[in-house]
């Protein structure tokens, strides 16, 4: 399973159970997701951390890379409903799904593209952009990037 798979599940399952926080194992393209809900609003914070010492900076340092995690601690609204309530996978490893400008235009401006439902109102697309990085759908559609794996949607 992909890590993108194994993030999306974690957090969907600890948003479902009310969780406060969960545990990601460490990676450059689960921060970036991360980085991602984060600027949009829909986890509280991230913090670097290990298994056994959540909050801690100087051991996420001195750690091994398989003791590495990145607590993410969730957000939920004055009725303790999660804000994180969707989020799931678009491109799977039996079916990456690549879409280029024009085809994610048409996906944040609530056209199909190659298969895949448009984003709804309140909902975010994450895309792998190669070397450029990793951008929100309409972020990438905003700085004009040639395209990229459309990763997952959350909302």
């Amino acid at each position: 399973m992909p890590l993108h798979a194994d993030l999306l599940v974690r957090l969907r399952n600890a948003s479902s159970a009310r969780l406060r926080q969960v545990p990601i194992p460490y990676s450059n393209g689960n921060l970036s997701i991360l980085s991602i809900l984060l600027q949009q609003g829909l986890i509280h914070s991230i913090t670097k951390g290990t298994v056994s010492n959540p909050a801690s900076p100087i051991a996420f340092q001195q750690a091994s890379i398989p003791s590495k995690r990145l607590w993410v601690h969730l957000k939920y609204s004055s009725q303790d409903r999660p804000v994180l309530s969707k989020c799931e996978l678009v491109s799977k490893p039996s079916k990456k799904i690549f879409m280029d400008r024009e085809d994610l235009l048409r996906f944040v401006s609530y056209r199909r593209s190659k298969f895949v439902p448009p984003l709804a109102m309140g909902e975010i697309g994450v895309v792998d952009c190669g070397r450029e990085g990793w951008f929100e759908a309409r972020e990438a559609v905003r700085r004009g990037v040639r395209g990229g794996e459309v990763v997952a949607r959350a909302g």
